[in-house]
């Protein structure tokens, strides 16, 4: 499926794909990740795909050659802090989207620090200030992440309020993504503009091994 070239830290890809006939452009299979931030089983199948899969792929080259992988936000509302953790996603994929997998790892080891009850009395900008804290850890310009983020408590003259931050806007398009194509459960797998329903979380290296074997021909 297409990316927006703004959001390319969120597509892995890991060699050079060929062309299958003369004239014909090089193509690749598409594994797309719908994952939100503060969901328990987004954070167990990122860390086996991040850790155990993308390892994988890199050791076998027609592997490497044919698959690219996408990170889709999945934002779930009934989380109230699922928006801000997502708003942070986005940050990193406009301040240093080279450092996005690296955070994205970093926020789901420490997501249970952005679950509701960690966050119900947080003002928001503290929420900000220690997502940009936890930027930092992966090389990320803590200041320049925040300042996107931060929301005045001032109304601009001649301007007016609820204006949101400086990733709004590319926040909702990732919003308008995952709508489009129906998502609402995370983790959902899409492959190749199909839900693929039998991948799970709980997979293990084996499974996706198999499933890899299977799949990417």
């Amino acid at each position: 499926m297409a990316l927006n070239p703004k959001f390319a830290g969120q597509r892995l890809l890991f060699g050079q794909p060929a062309a299958i006939a003369d004239g014909v452009s090089p193509a690749v299979h598409t594994l797309e990740l719908f994952l939100d931030y503060v969901c328990p089983f987004s954070a167990k199948q990122f860390n086996t795909i991040y850790h155990t899969v993308v390892p994988l792929i890199k050791s076998n080259p027609k592997w490497a050659n044919s698959l690219q992988i996408i990170f889709r936000q999945q934002i779930q509302p009934w989380h109230p802090s699922s928006t801000l953790v997502h708003e942070a996603g986005v940050a990193v994929l406009l301040a240093a989207p080279d450092k996005y997998w690296a955070f994205s790892d970093a926020l789901f080891k420490n997501q249970l620090q952005y679950f509701d009850e960690a966050v119900v009395n947080e003002p928001r900008n503290e929420t900000y200030k220690r997502l940009a804290k936890l930027a930092a850890t992966v090389g990320v310009d803590e200041g320049k992440f925040y300042d996107l983020l931060a929301i005045s408590d001032k109304v601009p003259e001649g301007g007016h309020s609820n204006n949101g931050n400086k990733v709004t806007n590319d926040l909702k398009l990732q919003i308008r993504y995952g709508r489009l194509v129906g998502v609402h459960v995370s983790p959902t797998v899409i492959f190749d503009g199909v839900v693929a329903n039998d991948i799970s979380s709980s997979w293990t290296k084996e499974q996706w091994e198999e499933w890899l074997k299977k799949s990417i021909v």
